[in-house]
């Protein structure tokens, strides 16, 4: 079962982070943006409220909160309630499929990604955005995770554990890009993105089918 739960119970909560922290959600917005590929039909595997969805424009997500789903739907995006290791679609039938920060919620990585290289057209593409757990805010984020209300049910990874799963699932010729490089309480403008990974605490992955 997907962890929703304090997503059910916590949405305001969820939702004022992206008002606290404008710059950094600004910076990985501009970092998803540099890597994205033109799409005609995308999709969202963890929709969440459409912070990234709708500004990115894409049209479809699946969710499993109810009340996530429901903020995503008031943005303008098309949400189906599901799962990502069960997609609801026919084979060969998305161009890109994006997570955000989806990744460390779901209960089988390997799954997941399977379920999106079967969903995605030959030579789609999918982008995974998502906090390294060795970066820095990837290790204030697991020393501080039993008390957060959000990562106490979230599996962190980094960057090479994650290319090892989408190659395992046969994703190709990879693109990286990182940003966030600094605390986010001192992030007062959207902060560059860099090529690669092992400085910013955000990293934004593209591979192939």
């Amino acid at each position: 079962m997907a962890n929703i739960k304090p997503f059910e119970e916590h949405t305001d909560i969820y939702e004022q982070w992206f008002e606290k922290n404008k710059y950094a959600y600004l910076s990985e917005i501009e970092a998803i943006k540099s890597i994205i590929p033109i799409f005609n039909n995308g999709l969202e595997i963890g929709a969440g409220s459409g912070r990234f969805g709708q500004p990115l424009g894409i049209k479809t997500g699946i969710e499993p909160s109810s009340k996530m789903a429901l903020l995503a739907k008031k943005r303008g995006m098309n949400i189906v309630e599901g799962i990502g290791e069960s997609l609801p679609f026919d084979n060969n039938k998305f161009d890109m499929e994006l997570l955000v920060t989806s990744i460390c919620f779901v209960d089988n990585v390997q799954k997941v990604l399977r379920e999106s290289y079967r969903t995605l057209i030959k030579s789609g593409s999918i982008i995974v955005g998502f906090i390294d757990k060795k970066s820095p805010i990837g290790k204030l984020y697991l020393k501080y995770k039993n008390d957060n209300l959000f990562y106490r049910y979230a599996t962190f990874y980094s960057t090479s554990e994650l290319i090892k799963y989408l190659k395992e699932c046969g994703f190709n010729k990879f693109s990286i890009v990182q940003t966030i490089f600094s605390d986010l309480n001192n992030i007062n403008s959207i902060e560059q993105v860099e090529k690669g990974y092992g400085k910013g605490s955000f990293i934004v992955i593209r591979a192939i089918k």
